[in-house]
Parts: C-alpha cells; sequence; structure tokens
C-alpha cells in the first residue's frame, strides 16, 4: 500500500521524521518496501488558466489558449484526451519554454501551423505521479495563473507499506496513522466526518434475509451478501476536475485522477478504508437499491469499464427498483423477472460498478452506496471473474462493519464542499452488522505467554490506545475490540496488541525452553499426546489404522483374544455384537487385508473394554523383514527388527524402553512363548511385545514373520533435568556380563545404570555370546561404557567406578566373563 508522508503528518501532527518510521513500523508489523522520494515540480512548470479549447482541423489535437499570468496569453497544441472541450477557468500544469524535464528541453514549436508554447504536461511526464493518460487538470481558482507548480505540489515522500491480509484495518491513511499514533502515544487528528443523518433518505434499500435464505433452501449455503448498507442521495453536482490536493493524494498513492465523483469515492477509500460506490441517479429506478443473487448461471453483466461477465446464483449484485420486490434470496430465486438485457444491474457487489448507472460527463446528481459485504462471498465471485479492484482487496479481508454510514457522509460532504452538490438531509441505513464479541483474559495469562512481566494496568492502558473497550478489575481484563479490528477474535490477540505496543525489544532474551517429551505423554492433553505418537510413529514409517470398536466373539476367538464382555443390544450386523478387548486383533484383520505386501508396518490408537475395564491403548504391527536376517545363531533379525523401531519410538520420545521376561500364564495366548516379552517404559510396565503364534497367523492367513506389541496409554513420563554438554574427551571401557538367558539385557542396563552415578553417559550392548564354556542356559552380553565428565577423566576416576560394577554384578549372583 502506497501513501504519502504527508498525509500521514496531517492525520498525526507529530509523526517523527520520514527516515525515522521504518523501524517503528516493521515493530509494528507493518514492514516499508521502500521509500519513494517524490521532488516538487522544477522551475519553468506553472499552473496556467484556459481561456479556450478548440480542436484543430484535419488532427487529433486541441489548441489550447492560455493565461501563463506574468507571460500573458499563449497557445498550446495538446494531443491528450482529457484536452478535448475543457470549460474556461480550468487549470492545468505547463511547462514554459526553455524547461528541461530530463534530457528534454521544451521550447516553441510550430504545429500543423500555429504556434504551441511549452506543454501541457500530466503527472508522470513532471514525474510527481504514475498516471501519463492525460494532462494534469485543476478546478478554476485553485490558483492565479503563473503560479509555480511546486508551490501547489510540494515534494513529499512515498511509504510502501506491507500490509498482512489480517491487518485490514491499515489499509487506508486513517487506519496506519491510528497504529502509529496508538504505538507512539501520539495525538490522532481523525478526518472530518460530518453527523450522520438519523432520518431515512429518499433511497429505499433492500437485503437479502439471511434468516429466511437459510430455512427456506438450507442446501445453498450461500452467505448473507450485505449486513450494513448505506445510501444517500446527492443533487447538483458539478462534476469536473477534482481539487490538486485530493488529486496529489491520489496520484501519490499510485492512483489516476478522473473527474470529481469517481475521485472522490477513490479517495475515501483511501483515506478511511471503506469503498463506495457511485450511480448516475437517473438510471436508479424507483428511487430503489435492491441487493439480491443472481438469478441464474452464465448470466452476462456488463461493467463500467464496457466488459461483460458471467454472473451465477451466487454472485451478489446491485440491482436498481425494477428488480421488483425482493425481500429474500430465496424469494429472489422464484418471483424476479428476467432483467431486461441486464439494463436494471448497477454492478456487481463490492467489486466492479455496472454500465448501467455509471458516472457519466453530464452526471449531476448520483446515489451514493456505502456498504459492508461478505468477505468470503466477495472473495469467491472476485477469484472465479478474475476481477481484483481495490475495493474488493479490502472486502476480502474485512472492512469495518460500523464504517458504512461514515462513508456515505463523507463522500456527500466532499462533493457539497468541492463540486457544489447538495447532499439529501436524510441517509438510508439498513441491516445490522454482527460486531467483534468480548474477551476474557487475565493479566497472568499474557504475562505467561509473553514471558514479560508487564502490569494488568499498562495492558488495559495499551488496548485503550487501540480504540478497544477495557473493563474488569483486579487481574481480570474483558476487552470489547473495536469494529475496525475483525482480527481479534481470542485471547492470545490481545497478548500480541499488548507486545506489539509495549515493545518486542522489551521482551527478555531467554534460553528456548526445551521440550519435555515424556512429561507431555504423561500430562498434557489427550489430543496433544496422541498427535505425538501418531507425529512419531509415522516419522518411522508405520501407517495408522482406524478399526471397529465392535467385535464378535468369533474374531476375538481367531485372535486369543478375551471374549467381548460388553455386548450391545441392537448390533449392527451378526459380526459386530461386543465391544473389542484388545487391538491387536483389529491389527491382524488389517495386515489380511494388505494382501501380499512383502512388509507392513501398522499402528492403532483406540479404546478397548476388556474386564478389567475401558481403556485407551496403542497397537504396533510388524509383517515381513525389514532388514536381511541377521547370520547370528540364535536371534531372530525380524525380531530384532521390530525392537529396533520400538526403542527409535522409545528415543524419540525421549523414554527409556526395556524389556522383561514373561512366564508361564503371563504370555499372552496370541503370541509364540519362547518370543514374547513385556515392554517396559521409563521403569513400570505398560504392555507386551512378541512374535504372533503360528496358529494364530494361519488363521488370519498370514505368511511369514508377524510381530504385535500393545501397551497401555498414556505412557508414564519420567522426570527430566538438564547439564550443560561438556566439551571434554569421552573415557570408555567395556564389560561383559554372564547371566541366565531368562535375564533381560534391560535388567542389566538397569543395573550398570544405577551403580555407575553421573558419569556414565552412556551403555550400549555390542555383543551377545552363549557357547559351552559358559554353561548350559547362560549368555554372556558385552556392553559399550562411555563416561564423561565437565574435564578430562583419568583412570584413577574411572577404575573405581569400574570396580563398583563388577561388585555389583557379582552380588547379582551373575559373573563376570575375562575373554
Amino acid at each position: 500500500m502506497k501513501l504519502p508522508y504527508s498525509w500521514l503528518q496531517e492525520l498525526v501532527p507529530q509523526l517523527p521524521p520520514v527516515g525515522d518510521l521504518e523501524p517503528v513500523l516493521a515493530h509494528l508489523g507493518l514492514p516499508l518496501e521502500g521509500v519513494e522520494e517524490v521532488p516538487a515540480p522544477g522551475p519553468g512548470v506553472i499552473l496556467a488558466a484556459v481561456k479556450s479549447a478548440r480542436p484543430i482541423e484535419g488532427t487529433q489535437l486541441t489548441l489550447l489558449t492560455l493565461d501563463t499570468g506574468a507571460s500573458g496569453e499563449k497557445t498550446v497544441a495538446s494531443g491528450a484526451p482529457n484536452a478535448v472541450g475543457l470549460p474556461a477557468g480550468t487549470g492545468v500544469a505547463l511547462v514554459t519554454p526553455g524547461t528541461r524535464l530530463g534530457e528534454v528541453e521544451y521550447g516553441v514549436r510550430s504545429m500543423q501551423g500555429v504556434e504551441s508554447w511549452g506543454m501541457c504536461a500530466s503527472a508522470k511526464e513532471l514525474g510527481i505521479g504514475e498516471s501519463g493518460a492525460g494532462i494534469l487538470i485543476f478546478p478554476a481558482g485553485t490558483a492565479a495563473p503563473g503560479t509555480p507548480l511546486s508551490e501547489l505540489w510540494p515534494a513529499d515522500h512515498v511509504l510502501d507499506v506491507e500490509v498482512t491480509p489480517n491487518r485490514a484495518d491499515v489499509l487506508s491513511a486513517l487506519g496506519l496513522a491510528r497504529d502509529l499514533a496508538a504505538y507512539l502515544d501520539l495525538e490522532l487528528r481523525a478526518p472530518p466526518v460530518p453527523p450522520i443523518p438519523t432520518q431515512p433518505g429518499e433511497i429505499s434499500v433492500s437485503l437479502p434475509d439471511r434468516g429466511r435464505v437459510l430455512e427456506r433452501d438450507p442446501a445453498r449455503k450461500i452467505r448473507f451478501g450485505s449486513d450494513h448498507f448505506a445510501a444517500r442521495a446527492v443533487s447538483g453536482v458539478h462534476n469536473g476536475p477534482a481539487p490538486l490536493w485530493m488529486q496529489r493524494r491520489l496520484a501519490l498513492a499510485g492512483m489516476r485522477s478522473i473527474d470529481l465523483i469517481v475521485d472522490t469515492s477513490n479517495y475515501v477509500m483511501l483515506e478511511l478504508g471503506q469503498p463506495t460506490a457511485l450511480y448516475d441517479r437517473r438510471d436508479v429506478a424507483e428511487r430503489r437499491i435492491v441487493v439480491a443473487f443472481g438469478l441464474r448461471e452464465g448470466e452476462l453483466v456488463k461493467d463500467l469499464l464496457g466488459n461483460t461477465h458471467q454472473v451465477g446464483t451466487e454472485d451478489l449484485l446491485i440491482l436498481d427498483g425494477g428488480a421488483g420486490d425482493i425481500p429474500s434470496v430465496a424469494e429472489a430465486f422464484q418471483t424476479m423477472g428476467q432483467p431486461k438485457a441486464g439494463t436494471n444491474v448497477l454492478g456487481i457487489a463490492g467489486i466492479v460498478g455496472g454500465d448501467h448507472g455509471r458516472v457519466r460527463a453530464d452526471t449531476r446528481d448520483v446515489v451514493i452506496e456505502s456498504a459492508h459485504f461478505d468477505p468470503v462471498l466477495l472473495r469467491r465471485t472476485s477469484t472465479r471473474l478474475g476481477l481484483k479492484t481495490d475495493a474488493v482487496y479490502r472486502y476480502e479481508r474485512g472492512v469495518d462493519p460500523l464504517l458504512a454510514p461514515k462513508g456515505a457522509a463523507r463522500v456527500a460532504e466532499l462533493l457539497r464542499a468541492h463540486g457544489g452538490g447538495t447532499p439529501e438531509a436524510g441517509q438510508t441505513l439498513v441491516g445490522e452488522p454482527e460486531l467483534p464479541g468480548e474477551i476474557l483474559a487475565t493479566g497472568e495469562q499474557i504475562r505467561t505467554l509473553l514471558g514479560m512481566d508487564i502490569g494488568t494496568g499498562r495492558m488495559r492502558e495499551l488496548l485503550a490506545r487501540l480504540g478497544a473497550k477495557v473493563e474488569g478489575e483486579g487481574d481480570e481484563l474483558r476487552v470489547t475490540p473495536p469494529s475496525w479490528r475483525v482480527d481479534m477474535n481470542i485471547w492470545p490477540d490481545l497478548a500480541e496488541e499488548v507486545a506489539r505496543l509495549h515493545g518486542y525489544a522489551e521482551l527478555p532474551e531467554t534460553l528456548p525452553t526445551l521440550r519435555d517429551h515424556p512429561s507431555n505423554l504423561g500430562a498434557s492433553a489427550p489430543s496433544e499426546r496422541r498427535a505425538e505418537l501418531r507425529r512419531t510413529l509415522a516419522g518411522l514409517g508405520f501407517q495408522e489404522v482406524v478399526t471397529y470398536t465392535f467385535t464378535s466373539d468369533e474374531e476375538a476367538g481367531r485372535a486369543r483374544a478375551e471374549t467381548p464382555g460388553v455386548r450391545l443390544r441392537n448390533p449392527l450386523t451378526a459380526d459386530r455384537t461386543g465391544m473389542r478387548t484388545a487391538l491387536y486383533p483389529s491389527l491382524l484383520g488389517a495386515a489380511k487385508a494388505h494382501g501380499g505386501s512383502e512388509r507392513t508396518l501398522l499402528f492403532e490408537i483406540g479404546r478397548v473394554f476388556p474386564a478389567s475395564g475401558e481403556a485407551e491403548r496403542l497397537g504396533l504391527l510388524m509383517r515381513g523383514d525389514l532388514v536381511p536376517r541377521t547370520h547370528q545363531a540364535g536371534v531372530a533379525g525380524g525380531l530384532s527388527a521390530f525392537k529396533g523401531l520400538v526403542q527409535a519410538f522409545a528415543g524419540a520420545l525421549g523414554a527409556q524402553f526395556d524389556l522383561a521376561q514373561l512366564r508361564g500364564e503371563e504370555v499372552p495366548a496370541a503370541l509364540h512363548p519362547g518370543v514374547a516379552g513385556a515392554v517396559v517404559w521409563n521403569g513400570e510396565r505398560v504392555g507386551w511385545l512378541g512374535a504372533l503364534h503360528p496358529e494364530v497367523a494361519q488363521e488370519f492367513g498370514l505368511k511369514g514373520d508377524t510381530f504385535l506389541l500393545e501397551v497401555a496409554l498414556p505412557l508414564p513420563g519420567r522426570a527430566w533435568s538438564f547439564r550443560d554438554p561438556s566439551r571434554a574427551p569421552a573415557a570408555w571401557r567395556d564389560l561383559a556380563v554372564i547371566a541366565p538367558q531368562e535375564v533381560s539385557y534391560g535388567e542389566v542396563a538397569a543395573l550398570l545404570r544405577r551403580e555407575a552415578g553421573d558419569l556414565l553417559e552412556s551403555a550400549e550392548p555390542f555383543d551377545v555370546y552363549t557357547g559351552e564354556q559358559l554353561g548350559a542356559g547362560q549368555r554372556s552380553v558385552a556392553v559399550r561404557l562411555i563416561f564423561r565428565g565437565a574435564r578430562t577423566l583419568t583412570d584413577a576416576e574411572v577404575d573405581p567406578i569400574m570396580e563398583r560394577l563388577m561388585a555389583a554384578v557379582r552380588a547379582q549372583g551373575w559373573a563376570i566373563r575375562e575373554k
């Protein structure tokens, strides 16, 4: 968005110099994309007054006779389209002979046999604007002929501000000035808006009836269209050029001046942020405006530029009284007759005006439309038609729903002041806009979120600067956002505004908080815990399945699961008669559905209903080998891979995973009795892991090895502590522990960690050996122990730890393998 600095300075008189605004705007979340210095017109460019304008025969030139002040009466030939028929007294920008613009020096030339003294210039040729479509023209009496244009069009700076989609409230001079004044705690001088008439005007307005639309045709899901609409008539407008100051601001903002009526509409949009549309009152039949949706798909509407668009039944149109009586959208589809060749379409709401009703050269009486339209509806229509205008750009982001009557009143006042128009005494206003609701918060909430020690009283002061209504006692905040802040809906929005206005520089510098995964799993919201599990398992290659919680005795029997104890009184099907007691039967069914896949990784999070009571569980299934089978005798590659995945899963969550032995009836009936173990998570037994029994695999038609895990949720967390990583090198030792084969590595590792103390950084197994020399039923597990301290450790410090570990192993009844 481009705005001249001088405009902002008029609204905030104590505004800092333009060079100091870049960090301020960046702090407000409105970074500057650029600052352009626009010089004043150079010496030799003056305002001249038109005495006559006549065409030069046989050419497309117009001969202007000008009063140049001290240089007397001169003639200038111009090919500009807006030079044709200029009335006497109109001011123009004249480049006098001897003046250089860039590399070109202008002088006196003979054109078609007439003398042309200098050149009438456009804003673009003078380097003071972007429009080059016509010469600069000014209302009669703007200044005395011969006045240097630099006195009327001083140098300025144009700020190009990046506005994010959520900050529609700053898409205007007033909006940006309001934000700057709030942050800098400066006086804001809002543009003068005359009092809003309380009595209705001569123009009646009909809006779509939201409730009746949904009641009579709920399947259409049509948006409401418009909920606040102001209309006002102004008569007797002299539609010449806009005043110079208005043209200057429009030019610096990147807009081309057209005439007073069009320029006033554009100016109020840039000033207040309220788009308006003006129609020739002669075309508003029965002095009535009807807001309704299109009658049929493919209806043709011609816009004010002559382009034709196909509109449909969910495109909002502005119609005149010739549309008939349309109290609601639903009735419009049934009662509204076919528009006569589209002549009663005044415009496509909030996007572009229609050819019917457009302002023409002889327009004297106008009807002002200033409304609040549904942003989603307009965005859809704009996108489908490929029409992106300045008005819809603002509407689709969110215009102040209370601004419509002010916009109409401001346009009417400017047309009165600069065009001699007479606004009608009344102004029609219909609809009830939806306003922001009250937001509840506490000062402590905001302080906790920001990490900023700021008093609740200070928060009230800052939010009030934004125009919010702030109530509440003590630490309580009850905030009603201003109508223009459509982006403030929840209490963290209040925290953001407090941080913006108080100053991001005041936020304390702190180290980022380390995420405590196990604590999250044990204490955070269930949805967060599940999301964490899902993300982690998906990262390991598992696919989630969602299966029925209903099952049958037959399915439970095939899986050797507990028979359902909770029965359905009215089962949907014969195979869904009870509530499942475990997850793994569902996983086996899903694996069967996968057919002949070489490898399958599945997980499910769901509720089960065993005899012990309803519970939430996590189930994992792996079928097939993820890695080639190991060459080590007696170790199944598939099981090792599955345990590795579970270990990786635990590691990603910052948890400690171990396996403990299951004996006798502890082994689930669905598992192979020799390949099963209890899952120990952070020191607590939470479920089981093992290989699927071959007979159960046959029941489900599963070939190859299948491995299962089922654990209770939530998984237990553990207390976390943090210590700075040491820069000292590590010391390592190897220790081989001989223990009975039924002793799991987890039990060995737990003993070593407990006895080693804080200097032990890790303990990882690297070799498993069984042989005759160890004796029957014995196994040796070699463990690499890594020690690290704040400084380099010496043998004198590590050796006592190793002696303590070996003593603890022997005290357990195990042995140390020497060779």
